[in-house]
């Protein structure tokens, strides 16, 4: 059966996202996010919590740009945060763990597990600093290093940036489609693809039900993936207008102006989410594209699952999430 378009049938631009996880998918409402998980033993265990965003607490934060920086970290902590809770369904306890936490009296079990969300909580953090630092060096510092060698036969600086540009989406694309060989890899992108089906299939208005939402398509204008492939094609504007005389400065500059290019590139796919304009379409395609890449087709069991995390964070009133 083939795939409705979402640009025809979309009547509910929603602001809920999601995010992919290890068997499940996790589901960001207007005020609260829940992350569904199918199990070993083939249920369903949905984990739901309160949206607790600075974004509510300091108006100025919700500026355009700013916004976009403070959506971006947080993001990444709440994405993390709901990788680990997955990943607990699927780890194997020692027996010497198992047995000691079964002779522990019920205060000394209470203290271990509030000294293991505190290990949990510090290895969100130090797991989106290990994600930020590698995401800059691989995908920002190193094509600047590698175009700096060859800077001295290129007397054009915007030439430069276009070539640091060029890499750089190279690189990504490479990286992407080693990462989409692995098995692992390849079960993670197939609830990636659920969770936009179930998404254009609640913005369509229809009943949220595995039927409805195979017909939808999996590549969707909001996705994560194109936020970073805009974020290079921003990145390129942006430093076209730094000298490439001195090379640790170049370098220095591109670190302190990573925060504007992020929040440009969230006001870039905010308004591109919602447009229907030939314009912004234009400038979706190349991130739908790669989606072809990031999403694949899911089975039923999977947009079950999607369904699941959606349902759990909608509000009796629609109007809540509208975007």
């Amino acid at each position: 059966m083939k795939e409705k378009n979402q640009q025809n049938t979309s009547c509910h631009i929603t602001s809920i996202g999601g995010q992919a996880v290890i068997e499940g998918v996790m589901m960001r409402g207007p005020k609260e996010i829940a992350v569904a998980v199918r199990t070993p033993e083939q249920g369903i265990v949905i984990d739901k919590k309160p949206i607790a965003s600075v974004l509510q607490k300091n108006k100025l934060l919700k500026l355009p740009i700013i916004r976009g920086v403070i959506s971006f970290v947080e993001s990444l902590i709440i994405g993390t945060r709901a990788l680990m809770f997955s990943a607990e369904f699927f780890d194997i306890e020692e027996e010497d763990d198992k047995k000691k936490k079964e002779a522990m009296t019920e205060e000394e079990r209470k203290e271990a597990e509030a000294k293991e969300n505190k290990m949990k909580n510090a290895a969100i953090y130090f797991s989106v600093v290990v994600a930020l630092v590698f995401g800059v060096g691989l995908f920002m510092l190193l094509p600047a290093v590698l175009v700096g060698f060859i800077k001295d036969y290129i007397t054009n600086r915007l030439l430069a940036t276009l070539l640091e540009g060029v890499i750089r989406i190279a690189i990504f694309l490479v990286y992407i489609s080693l990462v989409s060989r692995m098995k692992d890899i390849r079960r993670v992108f197939e609830y990636h693809g659920a969770e936009h089906k179930t998404i254009f299939c609640y913005e369509s208005g229809e009943e949220l039900t595995v039927e409805n939402a195979r017909r939808f398509s999996r590549l969707h204008p909001r996705c994560g993936t194109s936020f970073l492939l805009i974020v290079m094609v921003v990145s390129i504007i942006v430093f076209s207008f730094i000298s490439w005389e001195n090379a640790w400065m170049r370098l220095g500059i591109r670190l302190l102006l990573l925060p504007v290019v992020a929040g440009l590139s969230y006001e870039v796919i905010k308004f591109a989410g919602r447009s229907k304009s030939k314009i912004m379409r234009a400038v979706s395609m190349p991130g739908m594209w790669l989606q072809k890449i990031t999403t694949r087709e899911p089975d039923d069991s999977q947009l079950e699952v999607a369904i699941a995390s959606l349902k759990a964070v909608l509000t009796e009133n629609r109007e809540d999430d509208k975007w």
